[in-house]
């Protein structure tokens, strides 16, 4: 079985200087007050215009992000490949609600794509329907219940078409392209986007890919449906399987708002989800291509059990692991020593953008049981290692 404790192969790629700064991040994202407190003075200093951009860039911004443009992606993207890991390049800009936004978004995805087909370190692309339509319509359009009126289905028309073009382009240039998973109250009309663009894309290889979020309670059930679905259309499916990222904030509007909650009570119950999901797609894997975000060795190391009882070549190009740049590279580079299909989540984009996300990274660190802690415990062994 693969050693994932290997630090030496983890962190190889990363200078003394660089660890010690991960381990000073890591050690300050522990603390949930803390990076509460932290997020609101960010924003505030940002709104303010004071200058804390180099601050912001030399410590958060560096380990997980890959640059403020696609060009400033390159020299990360040339680091990763030197190890066999690929790029995921994200352009992760949240929270815009005007069309020349999304028109701006949605070229920068199709220029992810481009640069994808000319280099092989770039495995696939990936977007948010929510950075190419307004928050609000998406959230209305999810509501079955609720009827849009003429306006707001011409937008949701001009919506759709923008992601039609996305995914077009990804066909016609052989890359494949996630579309991300987001908040419950914005999922359903993203899983059918998604599904009508797998209908539409899919049908010689898996060029869309659905993303299915298992700390919901109804996902597994979902992600069974649609590979049955596409077993009788003859339709080749693509899923990024991944826990799931808005616990916290699912949680508390569930409350509020006075419905149920979509999220598994336990994390056990996740967690038997997500290795049920990948079970499910192995077993389907002649019309299945997985990939799986994932930061949990147990789930790491069930998949590659799952891949060894199928026969199946440690890097069979219809299965890829995945993990966020600037965390758990214990399992994307000890993966990639020994084969596997590996690739890093690249956000890129000008720093006050990528706020939302940074804050997000930031939060979900202090929420994810344990993640923190084992980030800190390895950055110390590999430090402790190299002081020898």
């Amino acid at each position: 079985m693969i050693d994932l404790e290997d630090t030496s192969s983890a962190f190889a790629y990363k200078s003394n200087w660089e660890l010690r700064k991960a381990l000073y991040l890591f050690s300050f994202l522990k603390y949930p007050s803390i990076v509460k407190l932290g997020s609101k003075l960010l924003r505030l200093l940002l709104s303010l215009k004071i200058p804390i951009k180099p601050i912001i860039r030399q410590t958060i911004f560096n380990q997980f992000c890959g640059g403020e443009n696609i060009y400033a992606c390159n020299k990360r993207i040339t680091q990763l490949a030197k190890y066999n890991v690929g790029t995921i390049l994200d352009y992760s800009v949240e929270g815009q609600e005007n069309i020349d936004d999304f028109e701006h978004n949605k070229k920068e995805i199709i220029n992810t794509i481009l640069m994808a087909k000319n280099n092989d370190n770039i495995p696939f692309s990936v977007f948010k329907v929510t950075g190419l339509g307004r928050c609000s319509l998406i959230e209305k359009a999810s509501k079955k219940k609720k009827e849009l009126n003429e306006k707001e289905k011409k937008e949701i028309d001009e919506l759709i078409f923008r992601i039609d073009q996305i995914c077009k382009i990804a066909f016609e240039n052989n890359v494949s392209v996630f579309i991300d998973a987001e908040d419950s109250f914005y999922q359903d009309f993203i899983d059918y986007v998604a599904e009508l663009m797998i209908k539409r894309y899919n049908n010689k290889s898996a060029i869309v890919y659905n993303t299915i979020q298992l700390y919901r309670h109804d996902k597994i059930d979902y992600l069974k449906r649609l590979i049955n679905y596409c077993k009788q259309e003859n339709l080749y499916l693509g899923v990024k399987l991944v826990r799931g990222a808005y616990m916290e904030k699912e949680r508390e509007l569930a409350f509020l708002k006075g419905y149920k909650d979509p999220i598994h009570a336990t994390k056990k119950d996740t967690d038997f989800d997500y290795n049920q999901a990948l079970k499910f797609c192995v077993d389907n894997i002649d019309y299945v291509s997985i990939c799986a975000g994932s930061h949990n060795e147990n789930s790491t190391k069930t998949l590659i059990k799952l891949m060894s009882e199928k026969n199946l070549l440690n890097n069979d190009n219809r299965v890829y692991f995945a993990q966020l740049l600037g965390m758990s590279d214990h399992i994307s580079f000890n993966l990639s020593k020994n084969g596997y299909n590996v690739a890093k989540y690249v956000p890129y984009g000008p720093i006050n953008k990528l706020l939302p996300y940074l804050i997000r990274r930031a939060e979900e660190n202090t929420s994810v049981s344990g993640q923190t802690g084992r980030e800190l415990t390895l950055l110390k062994i590999e430090l402790d290692r190299r002081s020898i």
